[in-house]
């Protein structure tokens, strides 16, 4: 089985809720530490313009480059759901590898604080609520119902295949694990 997420592009506001709710939840201080991150496309010329937002957790890559970089192997693939972990007793810190998972990674999801050789830390899929039966805590706070999280092949079944969307680009090296419906300009 592999976790994956949905996202849907047309309800989100860019609200930052789900950024909110994962900082307070994991109890990231404040700053440019962010497991979940809401980007922001503008283009256009008035009239005619279009703005979109497109949110970037760790997509829990089939393939996850950010682990193959990782020196000292800080960063697993759990074989019963599919999520991608770090291990923080494991990791080096962004100074003394010099942060190769974050380079590895294309969608930026190995986070690092500001604090001088700061481990790496990410998304987890929030495996404490998912123990409890529960789904991660941004899509929880998502007000609009734009994300959803689950099995990767019942997100499939219930939203489609599509993996393309603005301010995304699926990679076929790291296949993450994510559904999307795209906010067409």
């Amino acid at each position: 089985m592999q976790m994956g997420f949905y996202f849907d592009q047309t309800r989100c506001t860019g609200c930052r809720a789900c950024q909110v709710a994962c900082k307070d939840w994991h109890d990231v201080p404040a700053g440019p530490e962010n497991w979940m991150r809401v980007l922001y496309t503008e283009k256009g010329n008035f009239p005619d313009v279009f703005v979109s937002y497109m949110v970037s957790p760790c997509w829990h890559c089939t393939s996850p480059v950010c682990a193959e970089a990782c020196p000292p192997s800080a960063i697993t693939k759990r074989s019963t759901d599919g999520i991608v972990t770090v291990d923080p007793e494991a990791c080096l810190g962004k100074d003394e590898c010099g942060a190769k998972c974050l380079k590895a990674c294309p969608y930026d999801a190995p986070q690092f604080g500001p604090e001088q050789n700061a481990l790496m830390r990410k998304c987890n899929f929030c495996l404490d609520r998912l123990e409890q039966g529960k789904v991660p805590n941004c899509v929880e706070a998502c007000y609009t119902r734009a994300l959803d999280a689950g099995p990767i092949e019942e997100l499939r079944e219930k939203y489609g295949s599509t993996q393309e969307a603005e301010g995304f680009s699926y990679s076929k090296r790291t296949k993450p694990a994510v559904v999307l419906k795209p906010k067409i300009s």
